[in-house]
């Protein structure tokens, strides 16, 4: 009885788990898959939008800024103005760059991010972290807070996906992936080609500061080593490639695919022998690396492929 119940327990927190980076792989896949933009500065506003609703909705504290007792529902939503911003800013210095430059600049503003959270302790306590988060839903039903919270994460994935499913059908999406194919082409019919990248880019950036707001109201606890890059950054892009890059539905798959491996991973590790446990987290990397390798040789459009849509004016 006690091991089903644990077996359950466990199937409930993988699920929050994979819902929360569904909607971060949805954050990239308009930047990425619809746009061709190259962000490996995912992790910044995975930490953002976690730090910020951490400290709208904590309790007061003398080690960190916050105290500000706002609903959870307030947190989320300025985590995702606060993310977007922070998306609008880097878009003014780095729309003009191009893929591996792109790439470069970003992971360069997340270092600067982390560095940030690490240590400037009156705003985010440093390397303590910050305890505490309430969870929106905690005794709604008794006995059921996790089932519940559950519920939330996967009802927002829905909402999420469906905004991006729309957005990708419309004219706006169209114009995006004509971006992606070729710049000077829609540049040449007229599209507005650095509003359009900005848009994206912005847009991106909220649904991935929804997920780590997500995440801040799930464990309750957040400190600057749960963003590492190869959480927060590495992870995410393995999943769109796996799933599908530019196919909302295989950016959902991908992460879950890629989070159950991940996770199987960890209870491989926990068997290794002492000597090797010490090096599981590279273990880790290095069994999601290969399989990221045979994804590319053997399907490099993912398990699912973009295809393209039926506009929502048909």
């Amino acid at each position: 009885m006690d091991g089903g119940v644990g077996l359950l327990n466990y199937g409930i927190f993988l699920a929050t788990l994979i819902g929360i980076y569904g909607i971060v792989t949805l954050g990239l896949n308009v930047q990425w898959g619809y746009t061709g933009m190259f962000n490996l500065g995912i992790g910044a506003f995975f930490a953002v939008g976690a730090y910020i609703t951490a400290i709208a909705t904590s309790d007061p504290s003398p080690s960190h800024l916050g105290g500000f007792g706002l609903p959870t529902v307030a947190g989320v939503i300025l985590a995702m103005i606060g993310t977007g911003l922070l998306g609008l800013a880097i878009c003014l210095v780095t729309i003009t760059l191009r893929t591996d430059y792109l790439a470069i600049a970003t992971i360069g503003i997340a270092e600067i991010v982390r560095l940030g959270l690490k240590n400037e302790g009156w705003l985010t306590a440093g390397v303590r972290g910050i305890a505490g988060i309430p969870r929106p839903v905690e005794g709604l039903v008794p006995g059921f807070d996790a089932l519940t919270y559950l519920g939330v994460v996967l009802a927002a994935l829905l909402l999420v996906y469906l905004a991006i499913e729309r957005l990708y059908r419309a004219p706006w999406g169209r114009v995006l992936r004509a971006i992606r194919e070729n710049e000077l082409a829609a540049q040449a019919a007229g599209k507005n080609v650095v509003q359009f990248r900005i848009e994206a880019f912005v847009i991106g950036s909220m649904a991935m500061g929804l997920g780590g707001a997500l995440y801040a109201h799930f464990v309750t606890f957040i400190s600057p080593e749960a963003f590492r890059s190869e959480f927060a950054t590495f992870l995410v892009w393995v999943m769109l490639i796996a799933g599908g890059s530019g196919n909302n539905r295989g950016a959902v798959v991908g992460a879950v695919l890629i989070w159950v491996i991940w996770s199987g991973t960890e209870l491989i590790t926990g068997r290794l022998p002492e000597d090797w446990v010490t090096r599981a987290g590279a273990l880790r990397v290095l069994m999601i690396g290969v399989l990221l390798q045979v994804i590319l040789l053997t399907r490099r459009q993912g398990v699912l492929p973009e295809r393209p849509p039926r506009p929502i004016d048909e």
